[in-house]
């Protein structure tokens, strides 16, 4: 074993002269243990509300999405489309067009995104999972057009879940002027009525905007027919989306964008992960507050063992071997304080996980009642790594200038 090593580990954990070294060391242990276990418990909330989040998407987007990189609308009669269409590994292929239009109910009226759909749009997401009411998912029959309204929407319009007359919707006429003598001349109209249902993702990005139809009525709407927005993918083997997408992408060219879940909503996810990581710089810089606390107990330990720097030093001890006895001093109590945080940290949340200790308060007002938490292999380690260089980095020089100072 390295020599300065042995006898750092038996300074520390043998008796002193003064006793209140031992106590000023175990403070400093204490105080990396409590910095590494908000460290821990921090970045596994972080983790459990993004999880959360992924959860809507994922029942209301698709796992991969096919769009136009200019211009909103293109033809899915184009042969590199058709070579996509023929994938192996598709499982579910949906057409989708979305754009904006104005609907009017009774004497409210509100711009919203209206996304029409292909009857299979069931079996691409979870939308089962996220309807209330009465009827069902219907959005066409031999009688009318149906829309089922995001649960914000249905607020701000008065409509309740099963209104009994239909949705006006006006869509701006390409390149038409408005007559102000008779202004409805310059917009496509059509009524939708409501299936009985209404779906809630907790995203106010749709539930506030969004009404679902037919790509039918969409595609006679706007005058885009034959024409979608995007195309909206679920596979056979989840596993495989990285390299179904990679494939896609290659047949289709750089006139389109192939995007996952991920990058479908990659505002909302790298708001959170700069959250997560501003986090992070904090609770680091507390941690480095709490290792300059190891300082003080290792000037004290320089000054309380002189005299075994004496007899080292008579045996050919040098400058170098007798600093490195006290930077690892140092370490080690870094390490400790690294271990037990993170193993007291792991406990919190696993309790946390299964128990639900810490509530979020306001029963019903909240998606969880407990506050989330997701352990994640590489969070754990990123921490450790952290604890030890910021532990290193805190005790190397003023190590360096007190062992000059105080040991002749």
């Amino acid at each position: 074993m390295n020599l300065s090593l042995y006898i750092a580990k038996r300074y520390l954990f043998s008796k002193k002269k003064h006793n209140a070294i031992n106590i000023i060391a175990g403070v400093s242990v204490c105080g990396v243990t409590l910095a590494t276990i908000a460290l821990v418990c921090t970045l596994s909330i972080f983790n459990g509300f993004q999880e959360i989040v992924t959860e809507f998407f994922t029942a209301f987007d698709p796992e991969l999405k096919i769009s136009a990189k200019q211009g909103k609308f293109f033809s899915v009669e184009e042969e590199n489309i058709k070579a996509v269409k023929a994938f192996p590994d598709i499982e579910v292929w949906a057409e989708t067009l979305e754009e904006q239009a104005l609907v009017q109910y009774k004497n409210r009226q509100t711009m919203v995104t209206i996304k029409g759909v292909t009857d299979n749009f069931q079996k691409l997401t979870s939308i089962d999972s996220l309807l209330y009411g009465t009827g069902s998912f219907t959005l066409q029959d031999e009688v009318a057009n149906y829309g089922i309204m995001g649960g914000e929407l249905v607020g701000t319009l008065g409509t309740g879940i099963n209104p009994i007359d239909p949705l006006h919707i006006y869509a701006p006429k390409k390149g038409a002027r408005i007559n102000m003598a008779n202004p409805t001349t310059a917009f496509n109209q059509d009524y939708l009525y409501s299936p009985g249902v209404v779906f809630v993702t907790n995203q106010s990005k749709y539930d506030a905007t969004y009404i679902l139809t037919s790509l039918s009525f969409a595609q006679k709407l706007f005058v885009q027919d034959n024409k979608v927005s995007a195309i909206e993918l679920k596979l056979k083997d989840k596993n495989h989306i990285n390299k179904v997408k990679k494939q896609i992408e290659q047949v289709l060219g750089e006139d389109f964008i192939v995007q996952n879940r991920y990058e479908q909503q990659a505002d909302i996810f790298r708001i959170m992960e700069i959250e997560k990581f501003v986090s992070y710089l904090f609770l680091t810089f507390i941690l480095a507050i709490a290792c300059f606390n190891v300082i003080g107990s290792l000037s004290m330990l320089i000054l309380d063992k002189q005299e075994d720097v004496n007899t080292l030093r008579q045996l050919g001890a040098n400058n170098q071997l007798i600093m490195r006895i006290f930077l690892f001093e140092g370490q080690l109590i870094s390490f400790s304080g690294s271990i037990m945080g993170i193993i007291l940290g792991v406990t919190l949340c696993l309790l946390q996980q299964h128990f639900g200790l810490l509530s979020l308060g306001g029963s019903g007002q909240f998606i969880v009642d407990a506050y989330p938490v997701s352990l994640h292999f590489g969070d754990v380690c990123l921490i450790f790594i952290t604890v030890v260089v910021v532990g290193f980095v805190a005790v190397y020089y003023p190590i360096r200038y007190l062992c000059k100072r105080f040991i002749k």
